[in-house]
């Protein structure tokens, strides 16, 4: 039976009822009473209850009293008959408070916003009884999923709570394999593409300066670095690795060791190494690019863009994995369990390489 509850006999919706100033929030028997039809009549319509046989002309008034009141339905309400929100959770242990990783959180809020979604984020500082509680919240709230994130990127162990809701992996990854979905920078390509800059101006004999820290960013960018060469024809020389602590006093440090290898050019770990070695090699006369090219990595814009010259670097790319980690949790992207997904790391090409002349 189609309903045909009427609002005392008066179409339309009268203006008396609108009331622009209250001291509550508007409820679902209000906009009852003021579209003249019952509160489930109401219920079936905010929830778009497809079979529900309601006229189109009490649909109408009902649409009408909600917007002339500025009803908001109870969210929670529709998430416990639901079983799901409209929320994404990221959990980060230090996302949120440092420098260029906190693109993560802007990327996974830009998708989720694009997809309908808001994000509720627990920025933890590594704290596990934190990170506990912040997953339960989550929980509570009856997230559609969680993004569960680090500020660098590493193996991580899956928190129990975690298991318990739907997650991605965001800049980590589980050691077990096939134990979740992760989406990663590719640290690979990131290597190659940097030590390619230095190899399209024509130089041939360069050094990197790895990090003395245990990472796969340590391996990753390594193994670039030595497919570039490979690809380049150019035989991979151990004496050409050095290692120093990933900060401007590493790179600082290595400036001496780095001039005994006689190279044209350099490729540091990070944008920081960088940074350190381009006072080392002032202190020793030299020129950048000039009589020696440097590259980084990270493209961390406080220092990369305002260094001089302007260090060419490659960038993590911290925003896509926020962006991304969104659409795999949402099903919009391939999530294989057997390994993580790889997010390119693309190349800036800034002042510091220039075309080197051989001798």
């Amino acid at each position: 039976m189609i309903s045909q509850e009427k609002n005392s006999g008066n179409p339309g919706i009268p203006a008396v009822h609108a009331r622009a100033d209250r001291a509550h929030p508007v409820t679902l028997r209000e906009v009852a009473e003021l579209a003249g039809v019952s509160t489930a009549t109401v219920s079936l319509v905010i929830n778009k209850k497809k079979n529900a046989r309601i006229a189109d002309e009490t649909r109408q008034r009902v649409t009408e009293a909600i917007a002339k009141l500025g009803y908001r339905p109870n969210a929670m309400a529709k998430t416990l008959v639901s079983g799901t929100s409209k929320f994404i959770g990221l959990v980060a242990d230090g996302v949120a408070t440092t420098p260029f990783a906190g693109q993560i959180i802007h990327g996974a809020q830009d998708e989720a916003w694009k997809h309908g979604y808001a994000l509720l984020i627990a920025n933890t500082e590594g704290n596990k009884d934190l990170e506990k509680d912040a997953i339960a919240m989550m929980l509570e709230y009856k997230v559609r999923g969680i993004l569960y994130s680090t500020w660098f990127h590493r193996p991580t162990d899956v928190p129990e709570t975690l298991r318990e809701a739907d997650f991605v992996l965001v800049n980590c990854f589980s050691p077990e394999a096939g134990a979740a979905r992760a989406v990663v920078p590719d640290e690979a390509q990131g290597g190659q593409s940097a030590t390619e800059i230095l190899l399209r101006e024509g130089h041939r004999r360069i050094a990197f300066i790895n990090t003395t820290t245990p990472a796969p960013a340590k391996d990753g960018r390594l193994q670039g670095y030595k497919t570039a060469l490979e690809s380049a024809g150019i035989p991979f020389n151990p004496e050409l690795v050095l290692e120093a602590y990933p900060d401007q006093e590493g790179g600082y440090g290595a400036t001496d060791d780095l001039l005994k290898l006689k190279v044209s050019a350099v490729y540091c770990y990070n944008d920081r190494m960088a940074m350190g070695l381009y006072d080392g090699l002032r202190e020793n006369g030299l020129s950048i690019p000039d009589d020696i090219a440097v590259v980084g990595f990270d493209n961390q814009e406080v220092i990369a863009a305002h260094l001089r010259p302007p260090l060419s670097t490659v960038s993590l790319p911290h925003y896509e994995l926020g962006a991304a980690g969104v659409r795999m949790l949402l099903g919009l992207d391939a999530a294989p369990l057997d390994s993580a997904v790889k997010i390119a790391c693309p190349a800036v090409e800034r002042a510091s390489v220039a075309v080197h002349l051989p001798a």
